[in-house]
């Protein structure tokens, strides 16, 4: 063979080679991404199934109740006044002392619906009773009745000193005599922690929502600088102008 024949054979088996690797390239190119495409599938497949198995609509609410609180009032009422409380909070309970009978006569006269949020912010605070998150879950019971403003309101005329204990679910359950809940349903309710999980949905969506303290005051959505009586009467006429 001429020395010309050789080295045209070595560029065309060189040439060859060339294409060979770059086809193998190709190749394994093309195989990584099907596998990043696989494994990015099934991420999200488990995350779907993660979701769907924790929606919102799996958590038991009480009556009049969504996963985000409850309301209390007519549907047609012009104003919604959203109240962020945890049952442990005092200013919380000031904030019901001075402006609780103001906000029932807003409902009364159809005028303000209102959503309730109770969270469990200070559950850390009650010497490990969660008392926050259990007396949440016993509003819910509370609603059921039909009961939760009555309730509400006798919680927070027992409240408990805050960084103690908080009260037992035996003393919710007598106390709850005083808001007009008879029965043996309203006691089952609490023992068992029927909302349990429905309080945690409320306090996660609150934090969600980005309210990070208690009480928290909204009207049609716009929170008051101080929730005081004045602010919240000034808020309401305003927005039902």
């Amino acid at each position: 063979m001429s020395g010309k024949a050789s080295n045209r054979a070595r560029r065309v088996a060189a040439e060859q080679l060339a294409k060979q690797r770059a086809a193998e390239r190709r190749r394994r190119a093309i195989v990584v991404s099907v596998i990043a495409l696989a494994v990015l599938v099934l991420a999200a497949g488990i995350g779907v199934t993660f979701y769907l198995s924790n929606k919102p609509e799996n958590v038991a609410l009480p009556r009049a109740a969504t996963t985000t609180g409850l309301t209390v009032g007519k549907d047609t009422a012009p104003v919604t006044v959203d109240v962020y409380l945890d049952f442990q909070c005092p200013i919380c309970k000031t904030f019901e002392d001075e402006s609780g009978k103001t906000l029932q006569k807003y409902v009364d006269e159809g005028v303000v619906k209102i959503a309730y949020h109770p969270v469990a912010y200070l559950d850390r605070f009650s010497s490990g009773t969660k008392y926050s998150s259990r007396s949440s879950a016993a509003s819910g019971c509370a609603s059921d009745a039909g009961k939760f403003p009555e309730f509400l309101t006798t919680l927070y005329a027992n409240q408990p000193e805050e960084g103690g204990s908080g009260l037992t679910d035996a003393t919710m359950v007598s106390l709850a005599e005083k808001a007009g809940i008879t029965g043996d349903t309203f006691e089952k309710c609490v023992e068992d922690q029927k909302y349990a999980d429905w309080t945690k949905s409320v306090t996660d969506e609150a934090s969600k929502a980005g309210v990070n303290g208690t009480p928290t005051v909204k009207v049609n959505g716009t929170a008051l600088e101080s929730p005081t009586t004045a602010a919240l009467t000034a808020a309401v006429d305003a927005a039902r102008r």
